[in-house]
């Protein structure tokens, strides 16, 4: 089975990130290192956590070709965040055009021992869900830092990449 259904949601995923690191970047210097209530740390720690997550997801899923499995996010800076984010955009395109078995199982020994046994498909849709549940939290925190957070839901994306189209209704004047 190819992953080509699930090529636009993970071009979504890369979109939509890039749509928040985009308006991040625009913001007065220390907003984005202030601890905000109900997420991840802060709106830095968040970003470093989902990039870097990311990147892990995509060398597992990989077994170790695709991504850095040495890349710890904890003290990137956030202008060092975006190339990372784009490389594992790559990843993900180079990945899904592969013949990958959803019902692969993929073993990861934690580093307490424990083993966690998780599908291909699994582990892809978590990777969808994470980046849409830290993407929300970002979005709370600009809110509550005073900014308005970007429009990056599936049906902007689909129409900033001409995959969705609206016509106004024919009693329309």
């Amino acid at each position: 089975m190819t992953m080509t259904m699930l090529r636009e949601g993970f071009r979504h995923h890369a979109w939509a990130t890039g749509q928040l690191l985009d308006l991040s970047a625009t913001l007065p210097e220390g907003q984005l290192s202030q601890p905000v209530p109900a997420i991840y740390g802060s709106a830095l720690d968040t970003f470093r956590h989902l990039i870097d997550s990311d990147n892990w997801y995509l060398w597992c899923i990989s077994e170790g070709e695709l991504g850095d499995g040495e890349f710890d996010a904890d003290d990137v800076a956030f202008t060092d965040l975006r190339p990372v984010a784009e490389a594992n955009a790559a990843g993900w395109e180079t990945l899904l055009t592969r013949d990958l078995d959803p019902d692969a199982e993929i073993v990861v020994v934690r580093e307490d021992g424990s083993r966690r046994r998780a599908t291909v498909g699994i582990r892809l849709a978590q990777v969808l869900h994470h980046g849409s549940d830290h993407r929300s939290q970002i979005c709370t925190a600009l809110t509550i830092l005073g900014h308005a957070p970007p429009e990056f839901d599936v049906w902007e994306y689909g129409e900033t990449v001409g995959l969705v189209s609206s016509e106004p209704s024919p009693e329309s004047p």
